[in-house]
């Protein structure tokens, strides 16, 4: 059975090798996504919010000082507020005397109330001091995360997680589908070879190509262009990997149990992968979604291998975070495999 194993084994490599659509899906097309993104993100929250400003005082100093304001000074009133009016600032302060006006652009509710807390928080506070007593509250604030993390940070986890859903998916189902329709799977039902033979691999190539991903996404990420740096339990997000990549390996059995045609098994796997990468935080946060979207993505086997990558390679948490996703992961396998066992056909009836 090993001469069975390692001929089919280099048979599939062989085959993913040559197919240069397939080369470019799994390495080039999901690496796009991350190149891209990593540059666009790459000076995201470095730029401050711009107000405009008329008049003097040590409101729009305090303003300036604080370091998450820049201003735009505007000799007259009007002439500011028309900025605003026209959306291209999002508010503008006039300080005359003792007197502080903001007017502020209320068709961005987000930006309106960041803006009036900024002004009225610094307000507040000259208030305070101008008075000569001590606050009553103190109040401080820190960053949990370390203060060098960038976007990449967050964008490699989640873009590597699809990629891998993407290649495991997608060479599962297609590989069975061809080897069905050109009675490959027929010879080897009638050969002295195991369907766990067979199974096992097609699923070692399909890990293969899975670590080779995650060193080609890894390497890019940490150039110093994009500026990756892994936490210290990088290393502990291996679990979640081989976990998410059995889920995902499931799903193309599955897919290339019931489809007939490559064409019908791709079309199936696009309808599974894609949506499920918007709704389980690949290329945006969830945690920005509605809370009914965020329950919704929890069933979703992707939501979890996102997270549990990112608790690993960002947040740097301990063991006990490899629970839930391994365990939601390890559970979606053995459902899913389940059921492709039982409709899975050696040739088309």
């Amino acid at each position: 059975m090993k001469g069975a194993f390692k001929s089919l084994s280099v048979a599939m490599v062989k085959g993913f090798v040559r197919d240069k659509a397939t080369l470019f899906f799994t390495f080039v097309f999901p690496l796009m996504f991350l190149v891209v993104f990593g540059l666009l993100f790459r000076d995201a929250g470095a730029e401050k919010l711009k107000l405009g400003a008329v008049g003097d005082g040590p409101v729009l100093a305090a303003l300036e000082q604080s370091g998450a304001v820049e201003l735009e000074r505007f000799d007259s009133l009007d002439a500011g507020v028309q900025k605003v009016r026209d959306g291209d600032l999002p508010g503008l302060v006039e300080a005359t005397g003792t007197k502080v006006d903001l007017r502020f652009a209320a068709s961005d509710q987000a930006q309106a109330g960041l803006v009036r807390g900024i002004v009225a928080g610094v307000t507040q506070e000259l208030n305070i001091r101008a008075t000569g007593q001590p606050p009553r509250f103190e109040f401080t604030a820190a960053q949990v995360e370390d203060a060098s993390l960038k976007p990449i940070q967050y964008l490699t986890p989640g873009i590597l997680s699809w990629g891998i859903a993407v290649t495991a998916v997608f060479g599962a189902a297609l590989t069975m589908v061809n080897w069905r329709r050109k009675q490959v799977l027929r010879r080897l039902r009638l050969a002295p070879v195991t369907p766990t033979t067979v199974l096992s691999s097609r699923l070692s190539v399909t890990i293969g190509v899975a670590i080779a991903q995650a060193i080609v996404f890894v390497g890019v990420a940490l150039l110093p262009v994009f500026g990756l740096r892994l936490s210290g339990t990088w290393w502990m997000s291996i679990p979640v990997f081989l976990s998410g990549i059995l889920a995902f390996f499931a799903i193309g059995m599955l897919i290339g149990a019931f489809t007939k045609t490559e064409e019908a098994a791709t079309g199936a796997a696009n309808i599974v992968v894609l949506p499920m990468a918007f709704l389980s935080g690949t290329f945006f946060p969830i945690d920005a979604a509605p809370p009914w979207l965020q329950t919704v993505s929890k069933v979703f086997p992707l939501r979890h291998m996102n997270d549990g990558m990112m608790d690993f390679l960002v947040r740097g948490k301990s063991a006990a975070a490899l629970v839930v996703p391994c365990a939601v992961l390890i559970g979606f396998t053995l459902v899913v495999g389940f059921i492709a066992s039982k409709v899975f056909t050696w040739e088309d009836s």
